[in-house]
């Protein structure tokens, strides 16, 4: 199915009754509250970047989050529920732990993008498992999705990232934990 930024993955609104419908709705403010942080965490590399090059990758990358930001709130819409209500505080956390990770150096930066991608594939494919088997139009957002963050993380890799510390990698665990937890009803 051709995916494009107007349309997005989801080409129509699946009859789910009430309880999937809200579990669905759910799981899907959670992907969106990720495509706010995934933003955030593009322009605050970027704003912290030296190297020109790689400020453009950043910039690049949340061009292509921001399609994934739409498809995820014309979801939303569809499924006749709302975003997070905490987006601005998710959008103000993520674009300084972003920063930070740029000001460790391109390698640690990159570093965070491929661990991040990692995480939220991850996430991604236990979206899969949980979403309603009935809700074809959301999968097909997530499977989108999941597909280019693996591209992200890989361009990273290639760019020249290092690997975190695994108490990094732990904490970034943690961080995303109380996010989801949180976006899934707030």
């Amino acid at each position: 199915m051709p995916v494009s930024a107007d349309s997005g993955p989801a080409e129509r609104v699946g009859s789910l009754d009430e309880p999937a419908r809200r579990h669905a709705a759910g799981l899907m403010r959670v992907n969106h509250v990720g495509e706010v942080c995934a933003q955030a965490l593009y322009h605050g590399q970027a704003a912290g970047a030296v190297d020109p090059a790689l400020r453009s990758f950043f910039l690049e990358s949340a061009a292509e989050e921001g399609d994934h930001l739409a498809w995820t709130r014309q979801r939303l819409d569809e499924l006749q529920d709302r975003p997070s209500l905490l987006n601005p505080a998710w959008y103000a956390g993520a674009y300084v732990l972003g920063l930070m990770a740029a000001r460790a150096g391109d390698a640690r930066s990159l570093g965070f993008t491929v661990e991040t991608e990692r995480q939220v594939e991850e996430h991604l494919a236990s979206h899969m498992d949980r979403l309603p088997d009935a809700d074809a139009e959301s999968r097909a957002i997530v499977a989108a999705m999941k597909k280019d963050e693996i591209a992200h993380g890989q361009a990273a890799r290639r760019l020249g990232a290092e690997d975190l510390p695994a108490p990094v990698k732990w904490a970034m665990r943690l961080a995303a934990r109380v996010m989801t937890t949180a976006a899934y009803r707030i």
